[in-house]
């Protein structure tokens, strides 16, 4: 079965660093979009980056753009969101998603990780 495992959240100070991993199985890794998501409490899960099966193709929410980078590693079937200039709007649950298509949203995605949180401090 799919299965996407989330791993490499935590607590960072303000114009720290994190990134992120999804180690993706149960399926053609190299034949599929992939997506990273975002959730803070009492809003909705938003865009954040996305990766075509292509690595070439990647794309950004303006919010992280210039400061994130989506990666895939298709032997490792792996995806990596590796965040810089983190700021404390960016505290969020952070999933990884698989596309069935390239987009931004939610709809675009069929099976999800479990999530990690992120936290940054002031």
């Amino acid at each position: 079965q799919v299965q996407l495992v989330t791993s490499g959240g935590g607590l960072v100070q303000a114009g720290g660093s994190l990134r992120l991993s999804c180690a993706a199985s149960g399926f053609t890794f190299s034949s599929y979009a992939m997506g990273w998501f975002r959730q803070a409490p009492g809003k909705e899960r938003e865009f954040v980056a996305g990766i075509g099966w292509r690595t070439s193709n990647t794309y950004y929410a303006e919010s992280v753009k210039g400061r994130f980078t989506i990666s895939r590693d298709n032997v490792k079937n792996t995806v990596y969101l590796q965040m810089n200039s983190l700021k404390p709007e960016d505290t969020a649950n952070y999933y990884c998603a698989r596309g069935v298509r390239p987009g931004r949203r939610v709809s675009d995605y069929d099976y999800w990780g479990q999530g990690t949180q992120v936290t940054v401090s002031s």
